[in-house]
């Protein structure tokens, strides 16, 4: 049996993840902070594709809940983990140009989840991850390499995730390989949330029109690139860029939340 761990698993990208995991001979824990009803509907989702599944409540920025995190896929599952995705992430969306929409907190605030996070996630499944010789795969963000997004705070969080990336893979080698994801634009619930549905249409649009393949991104497009490196046995340090293209167009479109 195959057993994974998806943080952020009740919706969008990691949500997506898990369903692609799921199949027949395979154990997935759905991990998740505040969305109870969405991860146990991911949950049954995952077994109706005839896999075991359960969902765990966990805040990622508290190590003792990662720990206990741990020994409960461990308790359910057994000693090996196969993969581990750290998909779980928070942002502040700020306008582009205001320094004063971010302040020291929200920064402590976004690095406690997508940075920190990530590392005290793979720190406690590490003994499983070395039994199975599995992988890691940190859902990191276009973001990253171009400075754009939400805010000044995500995207530093996010170059600073893709800086874990290499140190994990270079502490867990042999054994485990940890590799990265960088997303440009997801049509998630996330961002329409944090833009409005009207912004968010629009943000939508401008994105597609400049990248090369005049398209953004579904959290499917996403979670099959992330299935795409838990299985690929030689990669390891890695940082995947999926973003239609839009990395040809760099600093061309800014993802801001309106004025207020």
């Amino acid at each position: 049996m195959k057993t994974y761990v998806v943080t952020g698993g009740a919706t969008g990208i990691g949500r997506a993840t898990a369903l692609r995991l799921a199949a027949p001979d395979t154990a997935i824990a759905v991990v998740y902070s505040r969305s109870a009803d969405a991860a146990r509907e991911t949950v049954s989702a995952c077994e109706r594709r005839g896999a075991r599944a359960l969902a765990l409540a966990a805040d990622v920025s508290n190590d003792d809940a990662c720990r206990a995190a741990a020994r409960a896929v461990h308790d359910a599952f057994g000693d090996g983990l196969d993969g581990l995705v750290n998909n779980a992430g928070v942002t502040r969306f700020a306008p582009a140009g205001d320094l004063d929409a971010v302040n020291a907190d929200d920064f402590l605030a976004l690095y406690a989840v997508n940075v920190v996070g990530p590392w005290q996630v793979t720190r406690a499944f590490a003994p499983m991850l070395r039994a199975a010789r599995g992988a890691v795969v940190n859902v990191s963000s276009s973001s990253a390499v171009d400075g754009t997004g939400s805010s000044p705070a995500y995207a530093a969080s996010k170059a600073a995730l893709d800086n874990l990336t290499l140190n994990l893979a270079r502490a867990l080698a042999p054994e485990v390989r940890v590799n990265a994801v960088r997303p440009g634009f997801v049509e998630t619930d996330w961002h329409v949330r944090g833009l409005g549905a009207e912004r968010f249409e629009a943000v939508r649009r401008t994105v597609a029109q400049v990248t090369a393949l005049q398209a953004t991104l579904s959290p499917d497009d996403v979670a099959e690139s992330i299935v795409w490196l838990l299985h690929q046995p030689k990669a390891t340090g890695q940082h995947l860029l999926v973003d239609a293209g839009r990395q040809l167009a760099a600093g061309a479109v800014r993802l801001v939340a309106p004025p207020k």
